[in-house]
């Protein structure tokens, strides 16, 4: 595929990786033809990806049933089909993740969403799904909660790549880029080495750009013909702070990279922990289909995109170089703005809501999953 914008944003130094996997992908060829096609260098998954996956798709029903007749449990059985899928997958990417000195060519697969509020039961768990997987370019993602913070410290201080998800607020991603660098001092302490360690942390977008504008569309509601002045300025906000968010972000990270500590673990051998922008399709149609694309191109990050996402991108993305120190003086001023009187929005606020609901939105469809196959082990199991 020849002028594919996809393909010129890795140009400017940023890996895209796919929010999307299932079997059908892997074993039709269709996910390593777009590897080639659109250059994809590592891939995510989800609950709510899997349970899309699985349900209702005849093609694990095979699995499913030797699983009855092993006597395996409905957990067993599920840990089995997508730790099956990540693993191919881990081999679909493992050229990738040798070519790039292992910079991309990952995998992430999600501890359970009902142990985002335990850290033992995180680390316990992202521990038994490495060595289960037992691949090197897998990434095991953990919320980023106050419980999953020590949890990432933990995990990366025993060798294990680490996605941090469900980055809403500055302050969140502050909080996983030191749980990394705190995982690493540690692994330093015991003369660990470190240089094999990948990270990110998956800073969310549209869906802060949706509940914001939702807050607007109901002041706006109740503004009368007197209040123009005021509309105008919530009318001006509406679709711009999730990038906002972005850039901030990104200029926080730039500090952290110049502390003495992550100086000292780059002299070691660290790798970054690169900043990975999630939740990139648009949810309003008024809005451009890839301006979460187009607004956030910059060096050593990554853009994870569904496919409908990718595929916009490459029919008609407009990248430029290092385009997120664009207006980050402005990027300040918007964020700040919330604040004021006419605006009364609370960021903080929004930003615990999206988390809380972040992961009920991810153990929805775990439930939904466990049930389909507990029905399907049911119907499999002898009488």
């Amino acid at each position: 595929m020849t002028n594919n914008p996809l393909l010129e944003i890795d140009n400017y130094g940023q890996s895209i990786w796919m929010d999307n996997l299932n079997r059908s992908l892997i074993e039709s060829g269709e996910l390593k033809q777009m590897i080639e096609d659109y250059g994809i260098r590592g891939i995510t998954s989800n609950p709510s990806i899997f349970e899309k996956a699985i349900a209702g798709n005849q093609i694990y029903d095979a699995d499913i049933e030797a699983g009855v007749k092993a006597g395996k449990s409905v957990s067993e059985i599920y840990e089995s089909l997508i730790f099956d899928d990540i693993r191919h997958t881990c081999d679909l990417f493992r050229p990738i993740y040798e070519q790039t000195g292992g910079l991309d060519g990952y995998v992430s697969i999600e501890v359970s969403p009902r142990l985002a509020r335990d850290t033992p039961g995180t680390v316990e768990e992202a521990l038994r799904f490495y060595r289960a997987i037992d691949r090197d370019n897998v990434m095991i993602k953990i919320p980023g909660t106050p419980e999953g913070f020590p949890a990432v410290e933990r995990v990366i201080s025993q060798g294990i790549n680490v996605n941090v998800t469900l980055l809403f607020s500055v302050e969140s991603y502050e909080n996983a880029a030191w749980a990394y660098i705190r995982g690493l001092e540690d692994r330093v302490a015991k003369n660990q080495p470190i240089d094999k360690i990948a990270s990110v942390a998956s800073f969310f977008l549209s869906r802060i750009d949706t509940k914001i504008d939702d807050r607007i569309d109901e002041r706006l509601k109740n503004i009368g013909t007197e209040n123009l002045g005021e509309e105008s300025r919530l009318q001006q906000i509406q679709g711009k702070v999730a990038i906002a968010n972005a850039k901030v972000a990104y200029q926080k990270q730039q500090e952290i990279l110049k502390s003495d500590r992550w100086q000292a673990l780059k002299e070691k051998g660290a790798n970054l922990q690169r900043l990975l922008w999630a939740s990139t399709s648009t949810k309003n149609p008024k809005y451009s289909d890839v301006m979460y694309v187009n607004e956030l191109v910059a060096p050593n990050t990554v853009n994870t995109m569904p496919p409908d996402t990718m595929q916009a991108c490459a029919d008609h993305c407009d990248p430029a170089a290092n385009r997120i120190e664009i207006n980050v003086e402005e990027s300040y001023r918007l964020l700040e703005s919330l604040k004021d009187p006419d605006v009364e929005i609370d960021l903080d606020e929004v930003m615990y809501e999206l988390l809380e609901e972040g992961i009920d939105k991810f153990i929805k469809p775990f439930d939904s999953l466990q049930q389909t196959l507990e029905s399907k082990v049911k119907q499999l199991s002898p009488v």
